[in-house]
């Protein structure tokens, strides 16, 4: 355990943005989820709908930093090319 109280509240403050990053990148994961068993069940108006909840969180994310813009658009990117493929 640290003894400089710097370190001691460093610690602190990396646990809660460590559980605050968790958090985020767990909703992020709900909603690709969504979007892909929307996209399995061949349900093109939820998918739709799914994709559009799912592009605005990785967008958040992406801008609270927890994932790099690149990642956040490789995301978006293959969820948009799995929805434009249902017939």
């Amino acid at each position: 355990m640290a003894n400089i109280k710097s370190a001691k509240k460093r610690i602190l403050v990396n646990r809660t943005k460590a559980a605050r990053n968790k958090s985020i990148r767990s909703a992020v994961k709900t909603a690709m989820k969504k979007v892909d068993a929307a996209v399995a069940a061949n349900d093109k108006a939820a998918a739709t709908e799914a994709l559009s909840n799912a592009i605005a969180t990785i967008n958040k994310a992406a801008s609270k930093g927890v994932y790099h813009k690149n990642n956040a658009a490789r995301k978006v990117s293959r969820l948009s090319k799995a929805v434009n493929s249902i017939a």
